[in-house]
């Protein structure tokens, strides 16, 4: 499991302008069962994503297709964590 935590690097209104396809690109991997849980950071000052991935090198590259990342308007981190506990309703999805 891991943890990406968005920091933004661009003004709110150039995110903005990217928000719809970065929206796509969390769908894209929610489908694929590999994002989790998202949402901005309060106050807005980036994001973060739940995530899971076989390795942080494959979360990586799935990271390198966020627009978010391509247009250079926030740095990501990750955290990799082993999760020992979860709610049940959510068991279901968890690899």
């Amino acid at each position: 499991m891991f943890i990406i935590d968005l920091h933004y690097t661009a003004p709110l209104e150039e995110l903005d302008n990217y928000m719809a396809a970065h929206v796509s690109y969390l769908d894209k991997y929610y489908k694929a069962d590999v994002f989790l849980m998202s949402g901005r950071k309060v106050p807005r000052t980036g994001g973060v994503i739940i995530a899971q991935a076989d390795s942080k090198e494959i979360l990586e590259k799935i990271i390198a297709e966020d627009p978010f990342h391509k247009h250079n308007l926030a740095e990501f981190s990750i955290t990799e964590f082993n999760a020992s506990k979860s709610h049940p309703a959510i068991n279901g999805i968890i690899r």
